[in-house]
């Protein structure tokens, strides 16, 4: 079964509170999405690490709920 836009919302809001997230479903199919985080919790982190938070934030439904996610991800500005 496809994780839902609100199921991936959830996950990456508990994971990355106050964050600036937005997702886009790419195939309309729940199954390939777009996510851009933008979140202080990244500041100082190489982008290959807030990639791993974000898919350790999905609890291991990566792969198995959700088939594709393209993952845009960084600090806010100014943050450091």
């Amino acid at each position: 079964m496809p994780m839902s836009v609100d199921t991936l919302r959830q996950h990456l809001e508990d994971a990355f509170p106050g964050a600036e997230i937005a997702i886009e479903d790419l195939a309309g199919d729940g199954d390939h999405y777009r996510a851009r985080i933008v979140s202080a919790a990244f500041a100082g982190v190489p982008r290959v690490r807030q990639h791993q938070m974000v898919y350790a934030a999905l609890k291991g439904q990566m792969g198995g709920e959700l088939h594709a996610l393209a993952l845009e991800t960084g600090a806010p500005s100014g943050a450091a």
